[in-house]
């Protein structure tokens, strides 16, 4: 155990809140797929558990190797990313499987795996943006300069996960507006891209392939009585399960509203938790999300160099945002989204692009903590003299 400690670098707080978070999502998948693998006449262990299992075990040795890279080398990787990402999202507009009216999946070649091009639109515009905003602070307020590129970027990739998404375009959009703020873009220039963000919402919104979708949700949580079962059906069972978990929760396995919610191992994992862990096992995994947001903030606050302290500004906020968002659905406090609880519900390859901003975000920790180093040995050498 000393020996694989040794070989990981960066925020130990951090690798712990890893280790726990994969730890509950085992533990709420298996109890959450029983029913699914009933009905499908296997069993749970063959047809999902393992397959997770797999899956985090994989994430696991990603954040791994992510973290053993120096971050700069994500400012490269950033443009290529880019490069790949808008293409591939237009792709999957036309050509991608859909699913509920929209397509956000694309199946990788030969392996036969699908995969959501927003998993990766995340990771790629968060680096970019951290890499654009480094790049340019000499002339940051410059319009031409700076300014179009860097709103260009941030508006084609929204309209073009909206389109299909919208949830998750907002939280991009959020932590994108957030990450011009901590980059000293002028207020007035924010407000430009925020006014031009709203344009393209309405236009998605109004004019998109999902406007009933949208409409139908907004009607549906704004006034729940007026609708039919079958549209509260969802967000009903969860509140069930939030209701029927008490203080301590009915115990690991013993959920029953898992019988009933259509997807309680990814979109409302959440209330699975407090159902068969209670309120306290709620607050635990609440808990870990805001320590994570804490740790990250302190590795902004001390990264030596901007671009490092940009990269994990923004990947921290994603996933914080996401994980909230995540939990307000589940208890109510927001419209029902596809919105996964990071690290925590069952998924392929979003496990995997979680694992990765997971592992960049060590990698910028590791960064700090051998610049600090450097200064206390730096600092002892003349007091030794």
């Amino acid at each position: 155990m000393n020996k694989i400690l040794d070989k990981t670098k960066g925020d130990r707080w951090i690798w712990l809140i890893i280790i726990l978070l994969s730890l509950i999502s085992v533990l709420v998948v298996y109890s959450s797929t029983s029913t699914l693998a009933f009905k499908r006449g296997v069993g749970v262990e063959k047809l999902l558990l393992t397959k997770h299992v797999i899956f985090v075990l994989i994430g696991i040795a990603m954040i791994y190797i992510a973290h053993l890279l120096d971050y700069r080398y994500y400012a490269g990787i950033s443009k290529v990313l880019m490069v790949i990402t808008i293409p591939l999202l237009v792709y999957t507009l036309i050509f991608g499987a859909n699913v509920n009216d929209a397509s956000r999946w694309v199946k990788i070649p030969l392996i036969g795996l699908t995969f959501q091009t927003s998993d990766l639109a995340k990771l790629a515009l968060i680096t970019f943006l951290a890499r654009m905003l480094t790049r340019k602070q000499e002339n940051i307020k410059d319009v031409k300069e700076a300014f179009i590129p860097i709103m260009g970027s941030v508006c084609v990739v929204f309209v073009l996960i909206a389109w299909a998404n919208m949830s998750t375009a907002l939280m991009l959009f959020g932590v994108s507006i957030l990450l011009l703020i901590i980059g000293r873009i002028s207020i007035k220039q924010i407000m430009m891209v925020c006014a031009g963000g709203f344009v393209l919402l309405l236009f998605v919104a109004f004019l998109g392939p999902r406007r009933e979708v949208y409409k139908s949700r907004i009607e549906t949580y704004m006034h729940p009585e007026r609708q039919n079962s079958d549209k509260t059906f969802q967000s009903d069972h969860s509140k069930i399960a939030l209701a029927s978990g008490g203080v301590f929760g009915k115990g690991p396995g013993n959920s029953i509203e898992k019988n009933f919610l259509p997807h309680p191992y990814s979109d409302f994992v959440f209330a699975m938790i407090i159902e068969e862990y209670g309120t306290i096992g709620g607050i635990i995994v609440m808990s870990l999300y805001l320590v994570l947001l804490y740790r990250c903030i302190k590795i902004v606050t001390r990264a030596p160099k901007a671009f490092g302290a940009l990269l994990a500004a923004g990947l921290s906020f994603s996933l914080t945002i996401q994980a909230f968002a995540n939990m307000a659905v589940a208890v109510g406090l927001g419209p029902v989204t596809g919105v996964p609880l990071p690290l925590v519900s069952m998924g392929g390859t979003s496990l995997l692009f979680t694992s990765i901003a997971f592992g960049i975000i060590l990698s910028v920790s590791k960064d700090v903590e051998e610049n600090s180093s450097k200064k206390v040995i730096v600092g002892e050498i003349p007091a030794m003299a």
